[in-house]
């Protein structure tokens, strides 16, 4: 125990030498360093005191005695205080620096309790033993890199460096070269969106790359899929593009009309929409605004001014004379360099091709020829896919090219082994090409039998006028792929008869244009015909005249655009009959009030314009709710010749009962089922137009989804409608733009 006097016992002097050498060993660890606490003392463990320990001067009980020391360890003097707390005698530190007492437990200058370490600890840095290794670090959190992230921003560079140089090479290289082609739909979202901020200039640029790219590069289910994203994000974009809608619905009808997207994408994607997102509205308007009117593929495709890029006939021109300026320079760079400028890449077959046809006309070329071919192929000017491209298509046109060159066969067979052994045509050429001879056999036995099919249904036709009879026997073949051969024997009967018969044919064709057909049959079929127009001659005095005719009225019908006729004329011969045909067409197209006379160019008939037709049956349906006779109705239905068309009387005439709150247009409708007049599927078409007009219809017709709904019922418990119709959501309310 400590006396009065204020000195420390035996035992207590052993604890404070023991606690002196425990802050010797601990100031010699590095960690002491950062943090220079003063040691400090208890009651209970023992007393802190100074180096010399004396009694204070002035010592007493309850007296207070100050001793001023020298700290060896930290060079700083302090000042020690005694201060009497029951039976002990307690000295405090004062830091003589800082003029603050401690608490005998740290502060600035101090140590600090024995093995205390729950105080803040810092590093000096100009202690002589800093040690930068001892720095506290902390871990930073790093984002982990996502590859479509990655994509997309790579991609927006590619975007804009083709808007600067509009090279489609250029671009089709580069997203190749980022790979990650199950991301290429949001490459055709990005380049879609990014075009429709910007000037016509960039959204023509933007739908030449899209068919550049389409089928080499970006497969078809993915340019689709672009277009979904596209859809799916377009309320976004109405917040930053004001006129969002009417833009990208441009864009899906300028896909359709290029061909990379299907004419069903239109239909197939309305049933995954909202129908209240902006999506829906762009599909509406691009089937409503575009694509169903006349002409459209010439009016989308120059709606932005027209192709930034040369078109084909201004690139096979081009080809043709480098080929020429080759032969007679023998300059393969020049050549090769004229090749690259052309900046059409996926175009190459058709250099291919011609090469050839110039080394079969010009025998003394084709050593040359061969020679750039080889080069070309070597640099990788050419691509092995677009060299057998190029010899596949003259493979295929053999036959015509005989005509002209009568050893091109026999010269073709030549030509390619020496392509393939020099390297520069893969071998699986020869493999393919031994195939489709196998598979011509079969094909041409299967040819042969649907002809045969066809020249009967096309003479029951004839007789019967029964358009739907032959439209259900036309699919009940199950060969569509051969839709332009049935055009081609359809016109070539039509013309050895007479102009009903003509008539007929035409109107035949519109209804299977409408219904199965497309475009590119249609086209086909002509191009078959005006190829073999000179045979056709033999029998048919005049079969150019006639030819145009059907053309002509192929354009006013709107089967086929102005524009189809260029094309139609691109795929024929220089030299051929055909080509003159179609410029007489031409000429007929755009002669003055050339609808009128077109239409009746074979005295009437059963042609009608739409517009005619529709006043007809407005007129008729009018007179019939005025009072009229149910037979005398179905007759003048009857008498307007157009089968195929009598979906138009069933829509106006459930229009036409909501609007005059009148049910006897379900009679008319009755009668016309019973005897035949009007088929299940004119009955059903015409019902799913009502249906898709219905948002329209209720701004004046309050009530039209009410009584379209009864008029569905009343329907299908006659057996009107296909059991595929259906009516769940039209009794839901709708949200319209």
């Amino acid at each position: 125990m400590a006396s009065k006097e204020g000195f420390l016992t035996d035992e207590q002097k052993e604890k404070l030498k023991i606690a002196a050498q425990n802050v010797e060993i601990l100031s010699s660890s590095p960690k002491s360093l950062s943090s220079p606490r003063s040691l400090s003392s208890s009651p209970k463990n023992g007393l802190f005191l100074s180096e010399n320990h004396g009694r204070a001067p002035g010592g007493g009980k309850g007296g207070v005695a100050v001793k001023h020391v020298r700290r060896s360890h930290s060079g700083k003097f302090i000042k020690v205080k005694k201060e009497s707390k029951g039976p002990y005698d307690i000295w405090r530190v004062e830091d003589s620096f800082y003029g603050e007492t401690s608490d005998g437990a740290g502060g600035k200058g101090t140590w600090g309790k024995l093995l205390d370490t729950d105080g803040v600890t810092y590093i000096d840095h100009s202690d002589p033993n800093y040690d930068s290794g001892e720095e506290p670090y902390q871990l930073v959190g790093s984002t982990i890199s996502d590859p479509l992230d990655d994509y997309k921003k790579a991609v927006v560079s590619v975007i804009e460096e083709y808007f600067i140089n509009g090279a489609v090479e250029v671009a089709a290289s580069d997203l190749t070269d980022l790979g990650s082609s199950e991301y290429h739909p949001y490459f055709i979202k990005r380049l879609v969106s990014m075009a429709m901020d910007r000037h016509d200039k960039e959204k023509e640029m933007a739908s030449v790359l899209l068919s550049a790219l389409y089928g080499d590069i970006i497969s078809p289910a993915q340019i689709s899929q672009g277009f979904i994203l596209l859809l799916e994000s377009a309320d976004d974009l109405s917040v930053d593009i004001p006129d969002a809608v009417n833009v990208l619905a441009l864009f899906i009808a300028r896909a359709v009309v290029d061909d990379i997207l299907p004419p069903a994408f239109v239909k197939k994607v309305q049933m995954t929409l909202a129908e209240s997102s902006k999506g829906l509205q762009v599909i509406q308007v691009a089937e409503k605004s575009y694509l169903s009117a006349p002409h459209h593929a010439e009016l989308i495709e120059r709606k932005w001014g027209g192709s930034t890029q040369l078109s084909v006939e201004e690139v096979k021109k081009k080809i043709a004379e480098l080929l020429r300026e080759y032969v007679e320079s023998g300059d393969i760079l020049e050549a090769c360099r004229c090749i690259r400028e052309l900046g059409v890449s996926f175009f190459h077959h058709e250099v291919v091709k011609r090469a050839l046809v110039l080394a079969m006309e010009i025998r003394t070329a084709e050593l040359m020829i061969m020679k750039l071919l080889k080069d070309a192929s070597e640099e990788g000017l050419i691509s092995t896919s677009q060299m057998i491209k190029g010899f596949s298509r003259l493979e295929e046109s053999l036959d015509d090219l005989s005509l002209d060159i009568p050893s091109a066969k026999s010269l073709f067979q030549t030509l390619v082994p020496r392509a393939i052994s020099q390297g520069w045509l893969d071998p699986s050429f020869m493999k393919n090409s031994v195939e489709d001879g196998q598979m011509q056999l079969q094909d041409d036995e299967k040819l042969k039998k649907y002809k045969e099919e066809v020249v009967t249904m096309i003479r029951e036709y004839f007789m019967s006028d029964d358009i739907p009879e032959l439209i259900h026997s036309l699919e009940e073949l199950g060969a569509p792929e051969l839709n332009p051969v049935f055009l081609k024997r359809l016109i070539t009967l039509a013309m050895d008869r007479k102009n009903r018969e003509k008539e007929m044919a035409s109107v035949l064709l519109s209804a299977l244009h409408i219904e199965i057909f497309s475009t590119n049959d249609i086209v086909n079929g002509f191009v078959l015909l005006l190829e073999s127009s000179e045979d056709t001659a033999l029998d048919i005095l005049d079969a150019s005249n006639e030819l145009a005719l059907f053309l002509a009225r192929a354009v006013i019908d709107d089967v086929l655009a102005p524009l189809n006729l260029d094309e139609i004329a691109g795929q024929l011969p220089s030299k051929c009959s055909g080509t003159e045909t179609v410029r007489m067409a031409r000429s007929l197209v755009f002669s003055r009030h050339a609808g009128e006379r077109l239409l009746r160019c074979w005295g009437g008939g059963t042609g009608w314009a739409v517009e005619d037709a529709k006043d007809k049956i407005m007129k008729l349906l009018e007179e019939y709710e005025s009072g009229g006779v149910v037979g005398e109705a179905c007759r003048c239905i009857r008498d307007l010749g157009m089968p195929f068309f009598n979906h138009e009387v069933v829509k106006k005439a459930l229009v036409m009962a909501m609007e005059k709150q009148n049910d006897v247009m379900l009679n008319l409708l009755q009668e016309g089922f019973s005897v035949g007049l009007i088929t299940i599927n004119q009955m059903t078409k015409g019902f799913a137009r009502v249906k898709d007009a219905l948002n329209d219809l209720v701004l004046d017709i309050p009530d039209a989804k009410e009584k379209f709904a009864r008029y569905v019922e009343h329907a299908k418990t006659r057996g009107w409608l296909l059991p595929s119709f259906g009516s769940a959501d039209v009794d839901e309310p709708t949200l319209t733009s």
